[in-house]
């Protein structure tokens, strides 16, 4: 049951308890909750800089879209091939064949659009299969962005009669059915658009970079990097909307733009906070750090206390007759060790030279957020790690 409708499993289920758990958590909209406060600042970048004719904010926000959603809606409305790597199940928390846990908020573009909405901004949490470390966590929260401009539009921002549409062919720099000065027109808006919230964030002095990328809902596509002590942080994706999808939700006539960026990326580096776990603490020594009513207060995360780490390793040979994949093991230790886990990195891998067999050994990093961990429960915990890796995926511990 997940929120308030019962699902069937089947083959593809593979939702866990750990996992179910965030549902409804909702940290995006949880006052003075960094997140929260992050999208404030965003949301009222937008109110205040888009404004429409009447006076009244060009983007409307939806930050309470269900998270379950259907194949059609994850997939196959954003043209993700069938045998796209995203799709599989060991990228995506499937409640079974038909339904999963949304990977991305862009889920959720064609409804609106096919709603009549032109500029809309989409918030809330997604679930992805993923490694585990400081900087990973298989719940994320996500902005997305959609803005649609029909041909006056267009007009009106090039100063000029522009044609949105031709019959030609595909090319890096735009879409066959696009003309290359509405798409040169709409990437110009776009990056404006984007650099604009960027230098709203981190300050006009911010060094930025573009890079051309591929994403199956956008042509042409982009990555924005910005320079981060030292090093560049891949910030959020972006493209010029495929036409396919508008045609499909009903707005056959227009051209559009859309981004995606993760809110915790963001929040790590404006906060400098330095895990991604602590978004998800209870602890008052954390969230009383940002019980601020004005969200563009300077805030800069102090560590309340640094607890010890402990390190186990864990090495097993893997089943002959089944396929392994490390994000089930990754699952099943973070469902028996929960935040106790700070990260799990595959430190060897051996293939033995008479049998064939293969092994792994993980390196599981354990740190509580807010106590020190003795070695007895971690050994615990490490024990039952092991003997459900046993039982549960076919793997002989060495």
């Amino acid at each position: 049951n997940l929120n308030n409708r019962s699902y069937k499993s089947d083959d593809f289920t593979n939702l866990t308890p750990k996992i179910q758990s965030h549902i409804g958590r909702n940290l995006h909209n949880q006052k003075y909750h960094p997140l929260c406060l992050l999208k404030q600042q965003i949301v009222d970048h937008f109110y205040k800089k888009y404004i429409g004719r009447t006076g009244t904010p060009i983007f409307s926000v939806y930050d309470s879209l269900n998270p379950v959603v259907s194949i059609q809606q994850n997939f196959d409305s954003l043209l993700i091939p069938p045998d796209h790597v995203s799709r599989s199940k060991s990228d995506c928390y499937y409640i079974n064949r038909k339904h999963l846990l949304r990977s991305h908020m862009t889920a959720h573009q064609t409804e609106l659009i096919h709603m009549g909405l032109d500029s809309f901004l989409m918030l809330g949490d997604v679930y992805r299969r993923d490694e585990i470390d400081a900087t990973h966590y298989p719940v994320f929260h996500q902005l997305d962005a959609v803005r649609l401009f029909h041909q006056q539009q267009l007009a009106d921002l090039a100063q000029s009669e522009v044609k949105i549409f031709e019959g030609g062919n595909e090319t890096e720099e735009k879409q066959a059915v696009h003309t290359l000065d509405a798409t040169r027109i709409m990437e110009h808006q776009l990056k404006c658009t984007l650099v604009a919230l960027v230098q709203a964030l981190f300050g006009k002095d911010v060094e930025l970079r573009w890079l051309n990328t591929y994403f199956p809902f956008t042509h042409p596509s982009w990555e924005l990097e910005i320079k981060h002590q030292g090093d560049w942080l891949e910030l959020l994706g972006c493209g010029i909307t495929r036409h396919d999808i508008l045609k499909a939700a009903g707005a056959g006539e227009r051209i559009g733009w859309a981004f995606g960026i993760g809110l915790e990326r963001l929040a790590m580096r404006l906060y400098d906070i330095p895990d991604i776990r602590l978004f998800w603490s209870r602890d008052s020594g954390f969230l009383r750090q940002f019980e601020v009513e004005d969200p563009f207060a300077p805030i800069k995360y102090k560590a309340v206390s640094i607890y010890p780490q402990c390190v186990n390793d864990l090495s097993f040979w893997l089943p002959d007759s089944s396929h392994f994949n490390s994000n089930d093991f990754y699952d099943l230790v973070r469902d028996i060790g929960g935040d106790m886990v700070e990260q799990i990195r595959l430190v060897d891998e051996f293939k033995h030279p008479k049998s064939g067999r293969k092994s792994h050994c993980y390196r599981i990093v354990y740190r509580h957020m807010e106590r020190t961990l003795t070695q007895e429960e971690v050994n615990c915990v490490h024990s039952r790690i092991a003997a459900e890796s046993t039982s549960k995926l076919g793997v002989t511990v060495r």
